[in-house]
């Protein structure tokens, strides 16, 4: 398998809804490829055919600060390691980037593992303006 990280790697418009689906997460088609344009960077991994197996990216506003999303792992690979590759190396970019600060959210059950890719847990809230 080919597990390199490979940032702003080629993606078609439908693989990360697909990653996303497979996951459990809403497809939102609607955001791609919109999300490449308007992001800092993305991220990705490709196995050996080919196959998008994990995707994850840094928006914001080109300053100091970035925002990191959608950290996906294919569920066939994940507990591999690969997710924290990904994480770490959009953390590399961030710096490259010029970002100083890296914010992420993510449920209470994921607090090892973005602690163990180097955030420091804090306490923070979400505001949506719709419901799942």
């Amino acid at each position: 398998m080919n597990d390199k990280v490979i940032i702003n790697i080629p993606i078609n418009t439908n693989e990360v809804p697909e990653l996303r689906e497979l996951v459990g997460w809403s497809r939102r088609d609607e955001d791609f490829p919109t999300l490449f344009e308007r992001c800092n960077f993305w991220a990705g991994v490709r196995d050996e055919n080919d196959k998008l197996i994990a995707f994850g990216y840094v928006c914001g506003m080109g300053l100091e600060h970035g925002y990191m999303e959608d950290i996906i792992v294919h569920p066939s690979y994940q507990g591999q390691g690969i997710g924290a590759a990904l994480v770490k190396e959009l953390l590399r970019e961030s710096k490259r980037f010029g970002l100083g600060i890296v914010t992420v959210s993510y449920e209470q059950n994921k607090t090892n593992f973005y602690h163990a890719c180097g955030f420091t847990p804090g306490s923070g809230g979400v505001w949506r303006s719709y419901t799942e």
